[in-house]
């Protein structure tokens, strides 16, 4: 079976359309105003009604409290909730508890210790996000175009659903299935032309070669 695919951080009609066309799984909207991807909760209720049942709808919050994230379940419909700050797996279980959706559950990574800390998440999020490790400094936990060596998830033997994150890009999402079997691919940045900017071509081939890995 081919990896699901997930467009994260669209923001406009045109990459959404373009990620409906392209056949991706899910379609990300993040909800955190520093990101250049960040929408509002009337954008996310425009988007929401145009993809319908047609995609799924995964929202992005980073250490939201409840009426953040209530407002975007709300606005966006929203199919999954993903978690991309520094919550706990104790906060990730109040979540799930009180919304009643799926919760997915970024991991930074950036060595071994970092996929063995995602063990305390197994029993409380319904997916495992493992995304590259950003700097101390950076302005956002995510969707800088980093990536991190894939070769690291072939230690990890947990039992709930993962996917790959960080860097993945038309040109390399074909490899990273390859070398890591990767059940489900995000990307960002990977189809941008500028941040926050989605590029519709670059969803397109991001999607194709996915789909033929």
């Amino acid at each position: 079976m081919s990896a699901l695919i997930k467009i994260c951080g669209i923001s406009s009609v045109d990459a959404l359309d373009a990620a409906i066309e392209a056949r991706a799984d899910f379609f990300g909207m993040v909800f955190f105003p520093p990101s250049p991807r960040h929408v509002d909760h009337h954008a996310a209720s425009a988007l929401a009604m145009r993809a319908g049942a047609r995609i799924g709808r995964v929202g992005l919050f980073v250490d939201a409290d409840d009426n953040l994230i209530a407002e975007g379940v709300q606005a966006g419909r929203l199919d999954a909730i993903q978690l991309h700050g520094d919550e706990t797996p104790a906060r990730v279980a109040v979540i799930k508890e009180r919304f009643g959706l799926p919760v997915w559950k970024a991991i930074p990574v950036a060595a071994e210790k970092d996929i063995n800390a995602a063990a305390a998440f197994e029993n409380v999020a319904d997916l495992l996000l493992f995304d590259a490790k950003t700097p101390k400094d950076a302005a956002l936990p995510g969707g800088m175009g980093l990536r991190f060596d894939w070769n690291l998830l072939g230690r990890w033997r947990g039992r709930s659903g993962w996917g790959l994150a960080g860097g993945l890009s038309p040109l390399n999402v074909a490899s990273a299935i390859a070398e890591t079997s990767a059940p489900l691919v995000d990307t960002s940045s990977g189809v941008e032309s500028a941040p926050g900017v989605k590029d519709p071509q670059r969803i397109r081939a991001f999607c194709e070669a996915a789909r033929k890995a």
